[in-house]
């Protein structure tokens, strides 16, 4: 007997219990289903932390002021600035792993374009800000190096800032009030989205570093090239580790600390706390997907009931067929396609229904969803290997049947 008879002897019989039928199904429908939804639900996470590292910069790492301690108290971190625009020039210059480090200082204010004002973060930057960053300019240009060292009064702004003061108009040569100093808009950054803090990335607007020491932030006695944050870019293939650990060998050189002595900085590096989050929500999305594969295992469970039920249901059907010359192999493989097509109809509605479940999902609960073809794939496939796995049993046993001991069967 070829496969395509054996299909319609198959759909055949299942159309003679429809609802026992639905209801067999309904155990795969709901597992597939739930798998779908979980990866998609996974899938999402992991995609937004991977477009976070993406728009943090690769290799980058951070070094920010770290606690000091003054007349026996210890202070916080960054409550003393300790970092320098000297100590960025010197990591470029001596760490062999570090590509590019970039000195910056970071503040606050509102900012007023016509009769607009929109309130936004202020960065004073050096031109290698955007190099640590990967931010290209999408209009304009870049700060040339007689505004930086003029401290001219130019700016770059984000993407978020540029709506709100210039609605759709390109922001390009537009004047600007920062704190009530007038700035000239030369460029406007490529759009980043939200940190890993779920803070606007775009929500800001970037000045020369001498401008906002001068010009926005002061100018206080004895801190003339103070900064708040040092950011480093190390070179592709290199070692994150040794590179941090050359930075806090020549940091505390620099700062002249002492064997035994607490860091008067820290060093953070992002990469790899994102490369953490990424890895973590691998392990969630395929938790999750372990969790919705227990009711795919129900549904299994499920099938082979109502195919023992079947086989004998039908035992006097199975003598009859082996009587006129069926062998036990078509026995075989008559429950067997119709254990698999119960889960592949099943696979097919639970896609429907995952599908729906990560559309519902992402519309009602905000949440972002990601579903690949493959997920996809590999749910109908393990539906179908449930089919496979348990309806074996129930086949096999129909197949092994005595001729004449099912025609007295009653």
């Amino acid at each position: 007997m070829d496969l395509l008879a054996t299909l319609r002897i198959a759909l055949r019989a299942l159309k003679v219990n429809k609802l026992r039928s639905i209801l067999t199904m309904l155990g795969i429908i709901i597992g597939v289903g739930a798998v779908i939804t979980m990866i998609a639900v996974g899938g999402g996470a992991q995609a937004r932390v991977e477009e976070q590292i993406k728009s943090l910069g690769s290799n980058l790492m951070i070094i920010i002021p770290g606690s000091t301690t003054s007349g026996g108290v210890r202070l916080g971190g960054s409550s003393a600035q300790t970092l320098t625009e000297d100590d960025a020039w010197a990591i470029t210059r001596e760490v062999r792993e570090v590509q590019v480090s970039a000195p910056s200082s970071r503040g606050s204010g509102q900012i007023v374009a016509g009769n607009n004002n929109w309130s936004t973060v202020i960065q004073g930057v050096t031109p290698e800000y955007l190099e640590v960053r990967d931010w290209p300019i999408v209009s304009g240009r870049g700060f040339e190096p007689q505004e930086v060292t003029s401290a001219g009064k130019v700016a770059l702004i984000g993407q978020s800032v540029a709506k709100q003061l210039f609605g759709d108009a390109d922001p390009v040569d537009q004047q600007v009030r920062i704190r009530k100093v007038p700035f000239t808009i030369v460029g406007m950054l490529d759009k980043k989205g939200q940190s890993m803090m779920g803070q606007d990335q775009d929500d800001v607007i970037l000045v020369p570093l001498t401008t906002a020491r001068n010009r926005l932030f002061g100018n206080p006695q004895g801190k003339l090239r103070r900064v708040g944050v040092i950011s480093v870019k190390v070179r592709d293939g290199q070692n994150m580790k040794e590179a941090e650990d050359r930075i806090r060998e020549l940091m505390r050189q620099r700062h002249k600390l002492q064997p035994g002595a607490d860091d008067d900085f820290t060093i953070r590096n992002l990469t790899e706390i994102l490369q953490a989050q990424e890895a973590s929500s691998k392990v969630l999305t395929l938790l999750l997907a372990a969790v919705a594969s227990v009711s795919l295992l129900v549904g299994g469970i499920g099938i082979m009931n109502i195919m023992l039920v079947s086989v004998t249901e039908r035992t006097r059907e199975i003598g009859l067929r082996m009587a006129v010359g069926a062998r036990a192999n078509d026995i075989l493989k008559q429950f067997l396609v119709e254990a698999v097509t119960l889960s592949l109809i099943g696979g097919l509605l639970g896609i429907a229904l995952g599908l729906g479940g990560s559309l519902a999902i992402g519309e009602f609960a905000g949440w972002r969803t990601s579903l690949s073809p493959e997920s996809v794939v590999l749910a109908v496939g393990f539906a179908a290997a449930i089919g496979i796995f348990f309806g074996f049993y129930p086949a096999r046993k129909a197949s092994r049947l005595s001729p004449i001991e099912a025609l007295r069967y009653e």
